[in-house]
Order: structure tokens, then C-alpha cells, then sequence
């Protein structure tokens, strides 16, 4: 029991991920409607989404992409609409199977949180839970321990639930080996094309069209604004070279923090379980309870039988193999009354019968590590990382304002503010208006101030702007560059070259619909067909996703069959079909049949847990307050 919940790896392993849970988008729009001028953007079930919940996760989801796309991160696509109603809905997911748990019942006990906690390798020293480790993650989580534990509790709850409906999809056996047989169904084709080359020289041109052409797309010849700039960054992690940590405040530190480097008194027992749980009945109880009186009776004339006794009769699967050890644990991972037990016996001393919610114990202690202080030593590192981490964001938050009122104030040069905050100033190459940009100045912010009237007219400093978090930025235009309509002179040969192309393309794909066409009537069409190859669903190299369909939809009940597509180069693609060779039933048990079919299985177990999340909407009214929703964001 208690093992069965420490060995469910599949938790732990998701646990990190967990803090919150991703979830499709639903279509939330559907619920939009004006509920009201209330603070709350969303109502489920009568349980209230607030403003600030939506804000908190806005900024939990842009950390998110932050750390995962890095500089290629746009800030400003978490101010879009669609994205705060995207947000909203999983977060209108969340909150529809926290209802559904609370009304049936389903819960996450302690024993299996701290079982849990315990067990995530991020929180261990040496393989055992450190809990100066899990209090440092709990902290950079902006939460308190209560906190955090609530919305693991939480979290843990949703995924037991999600995990338990998509285990309850059942996915046919007939249609799984019909999706596996037609993903690898193989036909054999070869393959003719149409290029645009081949009707280049059919295209005449009017003698107006390039004109026409670059009239009517002057945007296309135009070269963007272009300018050079140069920028100061003030950042953390610039200062955190200056930041120096003494021996005297790491000791101070560990004085002070003592109890975050307190290892808890561990113990450890070996138990044998007999189930009469919550829900069992009279008769059940008591023949767990005779069972128990037995084996008790046993072990007190044979102390030493208790390994043998826990294989034989111990109903708890994870420990009764190894002569009922649960290895080493501290207060608050067992139950209660297996808790106060386990902790009241002296070493190699065996209980009582003890009764907890799932049935009947038999405990012996064998083994007690008392609390004890983590030695300075070990933890010193730590400690010295983390006062460099608290001088380091003291001193930004300290520098900030002046550093964003010195280039606001003196706004001819970034020179007073380098002098005065010992920065160096740097510069960009050329940058063009709405064109790729790399390094510090790739925020959509900056380069709209950067290419502001003001900045650009004057040469005066842009505001100093957040790029990253404890990251500051302040730029100035060295050199611009207006935007200019290239000549015609300049570009003729390009757009000629281009309507030479479309022409051709034109041609090329009237010629191949033509030609299909003849093809199926049984007309003969003079092609150059390539060599033989097998193709399947799952493996057409060189085929385009358009190709590959319409060759699986081409009738293949007389061969040879033919299918064509137009190519994204403006050329024409026929494929003809002289074989198909059909999955052979019997190599259904091979590794890559039992892969597809798990897919096909998972498939099947979405979009039960879709139709699912359907139902619980029509259960529990879900309404979205939309003017409360498009206040969230706003500066």
C-alpha cells in the first residue's frame, strides 16, 4: 500500500511539470458573454476565476515560453487577445475538474503527498530528501510551503483524474487493425512531372505587364527604414561579478536558517498488512482482525519469523516481497495511526495491532536515525549562491530607477549613464524595420522606440525597457536610413522573371489536369516515368503531404490507377499505381504494429477525455465575464 504509492513513478516523473497543468484549447469562446462588470473573469460551476488568477497565469505561461524560446521570446504576444482567452479556457479546464473532485470525493492523502515530495530526485542529497533543497524550490516558486503543497495536492488530484478517464477509453480491436493495416498498406508507383521550364518559352508577356506589375506592388520594392544604434544593458547577471559574499555572512546565514538544515529524525519498519479498509464489511473486518490475532500470536513465541510471516500473509504487494521493509521515512509520510506507532516503539520492538484506513498492521521498527544538523561544510555553497543571488537582486532593484531616470533625464547620451553605473556601451550592425533581429535589441518594445520619431529625429535615448526579467535596456540611433521605392530599372528584371515563372506555372498545371484527365478516359499521354518505388502512409520520402493523399485516395480497384497534384515549385506531379500489397494480418504482432496500435489506443483515450471535458461543461455552467477579461493586461 504504502510502497504501491512511493513506486508510482509516473506521478514523480510529471511532478516538476505539473505546477500547472497544460490543457488543449477548448473553444472557450462559446461561453463568452457580457456576465457583468464584477472583478471575476470566469464563473465554473459557481466557483469564481478571478483577475488575478488569470494575471498569475498570463505571467507563469510568458515565463514558460521565455525559458523555452529564450531571446526569440515576443512579450508582446501575451497582451493579444486571443492568447488571454486561450489561457482563460485551460485555465476554465482546470477549474471544471476541480469541481468534478471536490463533488466526488477524490482526494490526494498526506501519506502520498509526502510520499511523493520525498521521492522527486530534485529534492535528494545522496539519494535521501534534503530539506533545505525542497525549500529552496518552494521559495522560487513565490510561494509558502502551505501553498505549494495545496496546488501539488491539487494538481496531483487532476492528473489521477485525467489519467483515470483516459485509462477507462476502450479502443476497438477491429478498427485498431484496420488504422494499422492502412498505415502500412505499401503501393507500388512510379512518378512523371510537368516543371515550369517546360512552358517558359510559351509565355508572352504584354508590354505593359512589368509596369503594371510594379505599380500595383510598389510595397514589394520597397527597401524598409533602416538604422544603427547603440544600447547599454543594465542586468543581474552583469552585476553579479561585483557581488562578493563573506565568510562571516554564510555563517550568519546558517545560524539563522538553522531549521532548513535540520535533517528529521527517520525511521524504519517493516510491516505486514491485512486489508479491511474504509468500505469493507463486518465480516471482513473481522476475519482480517482474526488473521491478525493469529500472525501476532505467532511472532511472539518466533520474533525472528516476522520477514518469513510478512511473504507469506502481508496483502501489501510492494513491501511483503521483501519481508514487509518500507525502508526509511519521517513524520508526515505515513498514515496517522501507523505514524504515532512506528514512532512510539524502540528499535527491533514490534506492535501491537494497529488500525489505520487500510486495515490491520503488524509493526517492527528496525531501524532510527535521530535529527541531526547538515554541517556547515556541505551546505556552504549553497548558502554563499544564494546571499550572491539576494545581493545581486538588491542591488538591481536598487539601480533600476536611477539607471531608467538617468537616460530618461539626460537624453543626448548614454554616456552619463555608462560613467555612472560602470557599463559599456555597445553597438548594433544596420537593423531594418520589421526584418529579423538578433541579440539584446530583439524586443518588439525597443525597436518600436528605437524606430520612433522621436528617437529617430532627435537621437534622443529610448526608455529604458524590460527585455528579460532584471534586464534593462536603453538605445540610441548613430545613423538611419529613410525607406526608399527601389527604380523600376532596378527590379525589371525580377518581375519579369517572376511573371515569366507564374505563366509558366499557369501552363504547367492546366497541362497536368489536362493530361490526368486524359489518362483516366484511357488517352494515351506521352510521359517520362521514373523508376519503381514502395510507398506507404507512414514512410513516402520526397512526397509532399498533398501527394501522398492523393495517391491513397486514387481508386485502386483496376491497376495500373493514376493520381496527380500540383507541386509548390508550380509544376504538375502524376503518380502511377501499378501494385498494392495489403498489411498481412499475421505480421500484427510485430514491435511497429504494437507501437501504432498504443498510438491508436492513445487516439482513442483524447478524444474520450474530450468528449468527457464536453460533458462536464454542460454539467457545470461555465460563463466567461468579457469585460472583466479584456481588462486583465492592460498597463
Amino acid at each position: 500500500m504504502f510502497e504501491s504509492v512511493r513506486n508510482n513513478k509516473t506521478l514523480v516523473q510529471i511532478f516538476l511539470a505539473l505546477i500547472t497543468l497544460p490543457f488543449a484549447f477548448w473553444g472557450v469562446e462559446s461561453y463568452v458573454r457580457n456576465a457583468g462588470v464584477g472583478e471575476d473573469v470566469a464563473s465554473v460551476g459557481g466557483s469564481k476565476i478571478s483577475q488575478q488568477e488569470l494575471q498569475t497565469a498570463l505571467r507563469e505561461q510568458g515565463d514558460r515560453m521565455r525559458a523555452s524560446l529564450g531571446r526569440n521570446f515576443n512579450p508582446a504576444m501575451m497582451d493579444r487577445p486571443e492568447v488571454r482567452l486561450a489561457v482563460l479556457d485551460s485555465l476554465v479546464n482546470q477549474r471544471l475538474l476541480n469541481v468534478y473532485a471536490a463533488k466526488s470525493g477524490l482526494v490526494i492523502n498526506d501519506a502520498q503527498l509526502g510520499a511523493l515530495i520525498q521521492s522527486v530526485p530534485d529534492f535528494q542529497e545522496n539519494g535521501k530528501f534534503s530539506r533545505s533543497r525542497y525549500d529552496a524550490y518552494v521559495a522560487s516558486q513565490n510561494m509558502s510551503q502551505p501553498e505549494f503543497e495545496a496546488r501539488l495536492r491539487q494538481d496531483l488530484n487532476l492528473q489521477q483524474l485525467m489519467g483515470a478517464v483516459r485509462e477507462g477509453a476502450v479502443a476497438s480491436h477491429v478498427a485498431g487493425d484496420r488504422w494499422v493495416a492502412a498505415l502500412q498498406e505499401e503501393r507500388e508507383l512510379s512518378e512523371a512531372t510537368l516543371k515550369p521550364q517546360q512552358f517558359t518559352s510559351q509565355v508572352k508577356l504584354a508590354a505593359d505587364a512589368v509596369k503594371n506589375y510594379y505599380e500595383s506592388n510598389r510595397k514589394l520594392f520597397e527597401t524598409p527604414e533602416q538604422l544603427r544604434a547603440e544600447y547599454l544593458q543594465l542586468s543581474a547577471d552583469s552585476l553579479a561579478a561585483q557581488a562578493a559574499v563573506s565568510e562571516a555572512d554564510i555563517k550568519k546565514w546558517y545560524q539563522s536558517h538553522a531549521d532548513g538544515y535540520k535533517q528529521n529524525e527517520e525511521r524504519r519498519a517493516s510491516h505486514i498488512l491485512l486489508h479491511a479498509g474504509k468500505e469493507a464489511s463486518a465480516a471482513e473486518v473481522k476475519a482480517a482482525q482474526t488473521l491478525a490475532d493469529d500472525i501476532l500470536a505467532k511472532l511472539k513465541k518466533n520474533p525472528a519469523d516476522f520477514a518469513k510471516l510478512a511473504k507469506q500473509f502481508s496483502q501489501d504487494p510492494g513491501s511483503a516481497e521483501k519481508g514487509g521493509d518500507l525502508d526509511w521515512f519521517s513524520r508526515g509520510m505515513m498514515v496517522k495511526p501507523f505514524e504515532e506507532a512506528a514512532f512510539s516503539l524502540k528499535e527491533n520492538e514490534m506492535s501491537a495491532i494497529v488500525r489505520s484506513d487500510f486495515g490491520f498492521h503488524i509493526i517492527k521498527l528496525t531501524g532510527i536515525k535521530g535529527e541531526k544538523m547538515k554541517p556547515l561544510d556541505e551546505v556552504r555553497a549553497e548558502i554563499s549562491a544564494e546571499l550572491k543571488r539576494q545581493a545581486v537582486q538588491k542591488k538591481f532593484a536598487e539601480m533600476a530607477e536611477p539607471f531608467s531616470n538617468t537616460v530618461y533625464e539626460q537624453a543626448d547620451s548614454l554616456k552619463p549613464a555608462a560613467e555612472k553605473f560602470k557599463l559599456t556601451i555597445e553597438q548594433s550592425p544596420w537593423l531594418a524595420k520589421g526584418g529579423p533581429v538578433a541579440g539584446t535589441l530583439n524586443n518588439p518594445k525597443l525597436l518600436a522606440a528605437l524606430f520612433s520619431d522621436d528617437a529617430v529625429k532627435n537621437k534622443r535615448n529610448t526608455e529604458a525597457v524590460e527585455i528579460a526579467p532584471n534586464t534593462l535596456v536603453s538605445a540610441r540611433v548613430l545613423e538611419f536610413k529613410p525607406a526608399a521605392l527601389l527604380p523600376l530599372e532596378t527590379v525589371r528584371a525580377d518581375i519579369e522573371k517572376r511573371l515569366l515563372h507564374e505563366g509558366a506555372a499557369k501552363m504547367a498545371r492546366t497541362a497536368g489536369e489536362s493530361g490526368l484527365a486524359k489518362i483516366n478516359k484511357g488517352e494515351k499521354v506521352d510521359l517520362s516515368w521514373g523508376p519503381l518505388r514502395s510507398i506507404s502512409r507512414l514512410g513516402a520520402p520526397g512526397l509532399s503531404p498533398d501527394a501522398l493523399r492523393a495517391v491513397f485516395r486514387a481508386d485502386v480497384d483496376r491497376l495500373p490507377a493514376y493520381a496527380g497534384v500540383a507541386l509548390a515549385d508550380g509544376g504538375f506531379a502524376f503518380y502511377r499505381i501499378s501494385q498494392v500489397k495489403p498489411f498481412a494480418a499475421g505480421k500484427a504482432t510485430d514491435e511497429r504494429s504494437k507501437t501504432l496500435r498504443q498510438q491508436y489506443e492513445r487516439v482513442i483515450a483524447d478524444e474520450e477525455f474530450s468528449a468527457w471535458m464536453a460533458a462536464l461543461r454542460l454539467r457545470y455552467e461555465v460563463e466567461i465575464n468579457k469585460e472583466a477579461l479584456e481588462v486583465v493586461g492592460r498597463p
